[in-house]
């Protein structure tokens, strides 16, 4: 059995040892924050997913304000209500009161100032949308991608025009979706 080599502290070796595992550690940490960032949008895009309903073609731009307004900003609602009246009388909020607060102040933020959303008004979209595997953020990206503002309900600017063929049919072809 081969025992350790100790290395003197302020010797090249120990901080080169050093700056080794410190460089490990940023990775791991950035690879944890990338991985809760996709998580968080695959969240976003999945309730979308689960919100369309089955027979329509698409949605209008009303309906789709209405479906931000009343569900996704107030998904919080419910829960902040039950968390306030178990809270004494005279007690501090609690850390998750706080967290969840402060997420809705920051989405109705977004949403006042403009929130990029899948192009559920455009039926080409919504079809191609609809055969999202819920996994693969990429294929979200391809899609057609609008911003639409609380304080505008009539206007939508086109964010990303998609770059799936189907939104991009060359020399007016008809294009039949699966």
């Amino acid at each position: 059995m081969k025992k350790e080599k100790i290395f003197h502290p302020n010797s090249r070796k120990a901080d080169q040892l050093a700056r080794k595992s410190l460089r490990v550690a940023k990775l791991h940490a950035l690879s944890s924050k990338r991985a809760q960032k996709q998580t968080s949008r695959l969240d976003f895009y999945g309730f979308f997913f689960h919100s369309l309903p089955p027979l329509d073609p698409a949605l209008t731009l009303d309906d789709l304000h209405a479906l931000i307004r009343d569900v996704w900003l107030a998904r919080h609602d419910q829960e902040l209500e039950l968390e306030s009246a178990a809270r004494k009388k005279g007690r501090p909020k609690s850390i998750k009161v706080t967290n969840l607060e402060d997420i809705k102040a920051v989405e109705s933020e977004t949403y006042r100032t403009g929130m990029e959303v899948p192009d559920l008004t455009h039926p080409v979209n919504v079809t191609l949308f609809r055969q999202w595997d819920q996994t693969d953020l990429q294929y979200v990206q391809q899609l057609r991608h609008i911003r639409i503002f609380s304080q505008q309900p009539q206007q939508s600017v086109v964010t990303l025009p998609g770059q799936h063929p189907f939104l991009n049919p060359k020399d007016n072809m008809v294009v039949d979706l699966p």
